[in-house]
């Protein structure tokens, strides 16, 4: 089989792609997706990423290796397997990231990419509940609205007020600073993923071939030119022939993974398993970054709050009841539902942290369940200054990569969060809290900074954000250039989050969605 583009990930920006590029009816396009069709109610329900996110269900549910910030623990990495990829699995929030992040990109040398001139593809997704103005779209494929709100939610955002934080409706306006209600990609109370907003409507088209099940095994080259994929499908492997440009859409762990496996990086990280290097670039899986994240878990006496009691059973049921009849009440929320921005010192230019509230108690990726209800708030470093990398396990395409995100490996990373924790201490200390009758399941007696560090070893973990490790620039250590081609190999790209080369102020499903809009002008145009 031959095709005119091969995109292998049907994800955040695969499906971006796949949408733009069949736009053309003079062009074929095969989307590769290694996961299955996106059939699972629980993807379509928001409340369903509460049983996605500890189970392996359309998730890849990686591990990452002993992580020597955090007490040598291992870290977890959830990942979507399936049509719509991290969208069809993720917190559903939608935002951009701070101006300034996509300025620093244009100041690293990458012309093209400052928030001026990725606005543009940003509001050209976007369906915003907003309406159209000069920061939002309302024509785009991409539903983003706000959710009915839990009463705990507005009481948060009452309690950062008192704190002296600022309200801020709009975390993608002129200011991201503040605490406010998220903008979110669910609509009329089922996950808008980038497979129900951009590939669903199009998958009629005759020039547009999907396949699911299709695991990419290694990108085909003949000398320095990209020439195809090889897949498995069904337990056989085949060869899928290009005519123009493979695109890479597997994210910040499977991009670096299938260039490895295809002899693209360093000889150091690929003759131990007995991989011939076709193409010297030693950038691919470095860079690894991302947001190092705590959670503050607290019982309460509220059971309008969801968890699990007698009294708890009784009122899922009736939501389910509820939602199945007109997708309204607690199975349409995606529970982490407001949040905020902050400065952990005032003198700074932007939000060192950000927080997301959750209306429900949540441990350990949802992996430890509490009996009783509660309230959750994770705290994050938005600029880590921790590095990772990604590598092989081994030669095997199925087998999973070498994670290794260096969490909290900088101690300047464990200070910001450090602070970041105490300033949430404080939002949960106000009145408007006091009504859900609260109290701190894991650090209710600790409070020097000593203890709370430790604490902060034993319980961070990652909140879903990496990237990088395809970098994007024109130095030494970069994988991509300015519009994403792989330096030194024709007809090939990476496009996802791969390719940033720091990370956001923010939630990443909306830069990478972007990052697909951006690159299909310059595919299409190639």
């Amino acid at each position: 089989m031959e095709f005119d583009y091969i995109i292998v990930g049907a994800g955040s920006a695969g499906c971006v792609l796949a949408n733009r590029l069949s736009a053309d009816p003079a062009v074929s396009v095969c989307l590769l997706e290694a996961g299955p069709q996106d059939w699972s109610p629980l993807v379509h329900a928001p409340a369903g990423v509460a049983a996605i996110l500890p189970t392996r269900h359309v998730n890849w549910a990686f591990d990452t290796v002993p992580q020597p910030g955090l007490d040598g623990r291992i870290g977890y990495q959830p990942r979507g397997k399936v049509l719509g990829g991290s969208s069809s699995i993720n917190g559903m929030i939608y935002i951009r990231g701070h101006h300034s992040d996509f300025d620093d990109w244009a100041a690293l040398g990458n012309p093209g990419w400052s928030f001026a001139e990725v606005l543009p593809y940003f509001r050209k997704s976007e369906m915003s509940h907003r309406g159209a103005c000069d920061l939002h779209g309302e024509d785009g494929e991409l539903y983003v609205g706000q959710i009915e709100a839990h009463a705990a939610t507005h009481a948060f955002i009452e309690a950062g007020k008192q704190a002296g934080h600022r309200h801020n409706p709009d975390f993608n306006g002129v200011e991201q600073e503040g605490v406010g209600q998220y903008d979110v990609t669910i609509r009329d109370g089922r996950r808008w993923s980038t497979a129900t907003a951009f590939l669903k409507p199009v998958r009629a088209r005759h020039n547009l071939t999907v396949l699911t099940g299709a695991h990419a095994e290694r990108i085909l080259l003949q000398g320095k030119q990209a020439t195809g994929v090889q897949v498995r499908i069904k337990g056989r492997s085949s060869a899928l022939k290009v005519r123009k440009e493979v695109l890479l859409s597997a994210g910040a762990f499977g991009s670096p993974q299938l260039l490895l496996l295809s002899g693209i990086g360093t000889e150091a990280e690929l003759k131990p398993h007995g991989i011939a290097v076709q193409h010297e670039l030693p950038g691919v899986g470095q860079n690894l970054q991302d947001h190092p994240d705590v959670v503050q878990c607290y019982k309460g006496t509220d059971n309008s709050l969801l968890g699990y009691s007698l009294g708890g059973s009784l009122k899922m049921g009736a939501a389910l009841a509820q939602y199945l009849a007109r997708q309204r009440g607690p199975l349409a929320s995606n529970f982490a539902e407001g949040g905020a921005f902050l400065k952990t010192d005032a003198a700074l230019a932007r939000p060192d942290v950000q927080l997301h509230s959750v209306v429900s108690m949540l441990d350990d990726h949802n992996r430890k369940l509490h009996w009783g209800h509660g309230f959750s708030c994770h705290i994050c470093v938005l600029r880590p200054k921790s590095l990772g990398s990604v590598g092989l396990q081994s030669a095997d395409p199925a087998a999973p990569p070498r994670i290794d995100p260096n969490l909290l490996g900088h101690d300047d990373d464990v200070q910001t969060l450090l602070k970041g924790y105490r300033m949430t201490r404080e939002i949960m200390a106000q009145a408007p809290m006091a009504r859900f009758g609260l109290k701190d399941i894991h650090a209710a007696n600790l409070h020097s900074d000593e203890q709370l560090i430790e604490l902060l070893r034993q319980r961070s973990d990652t909140i879903y954000h990496p990237v990088g490790t395809c970098r994007m620039g024109h130095d030494e250590g970069a994988v991509v250039d300015s519009q994403l081609r792989v330096h030194g190999i024709q007809g090939l790209r990476v496009v996802d989050a791969s390719i940033m080369p720091t990370l956001v102020g923010g939630n990443t499903n909306a830069p990478t969605i972007m990052i697909a809009e951006r690159a299909a002008e310059w595919v299409a145009q190639a």
